[in-house]
């Protein structure tokens, strides 16, 4: 005797709401790194070049061909400086 296909609409429609989500969230994590791939196993000098390309260009993974760094750039310095007890 089979199965009436009525038992399995419930795994079904679970099964395409689990495929949904999982196409949904690579999709906005490609969205968010400018349409690459997201990247794994990063060291230190990887996040540093990653920060200092979101400062030039606005993308974590942006990168740029111009030779000048933009207007304001040399102002937007990453390092936070102490404030010292005088």
């Amino acid at each position: 005797m089979g199965v009436p296909f009525e038992a399995l609409l419930p795994y079904g429609i679970m099964i395409g709401m689990f495929a949904f989500s999982a196409v949904a969230v690579g999709s906005l994590r490609e969205m968010q790194n400018g349409g690459k791939k997201g990247r794994r196993g990063l060291d230190a000098w990887d996040r540093v070049m990653m920060e200092r390309d979101r400062r030039l260009t606005g993308f974590a993974r942006g990168q740029t061909d111009k030779p000048f760094a933009p207007p304001g750039f040399e102002v937007n310095n990453p390092w936070r400086v102490e404030e010292r007890f005088f």
